[in-house]
């Protein structure tokens, strides 16, 4: 197992995966875990759009900081893990970036169908900049 350089744990982020997102919860219970589409471009922040009613909205307003875990499933196994800091929050979340996060995920026609459909919800759009990064990669190994 070895580290990514910067430069390939950038890349990896910014390709295309499914992330998990963790944040403090509150009342003691463990952190919220949950799967997140993201957009991502290397050198910038992470943005995050979700439902601006959601608990997951609460919590990432609450905590102001969030992990972001993105990994390959399948071997040579890889991952990388972000810590970051919220540092804007938008809301309601612009239909372009909207927009560009679904077109990501589902391609221009099905991601402009989706936000299309989820129109009459409310979204804010949270930007976290990165503040810590730990990486494997186990192409190696």
């Amino acid at each position: 197992m070895t580290p990514f350089s910067e430069t390939e744990r950038q890349k990896f982020l910014a390709d295309k995966h499914i992330g998990v997102l963790s944040v403090d919860a509150e009342d003691g219970r463990p952190p919220a875990s949950v799967p997140i589409w993201y957009g991502y471009v290397p050198g910038g922040d992470i943005l995050i759009n979700t439902g601006a009613a959601s608990r997951k909205a609460r919590l990432i307003q609450q905590a102001g900081k969030v992990t972001l875990v993105v990994q390959r499933e399948e071997p040579p196994y890889q991952y990388v893990v972000v810590e970051g800091t919220v540092v804007d929050v938008t809301n309601p979340a612009p239909l372009e970036i909207k927009h560009d996060i679904a077109i990501r995920y589902l391609g221009e026609e099905g991601g402009r169908a989706f936000v299309a459909s989820m129109s009459d919800v409310a979204s804010v759009l949270f930007t976290v900049r990165p503040d810590r990064w730990i990486t494997a990669d186990y192409s190696d190994a």
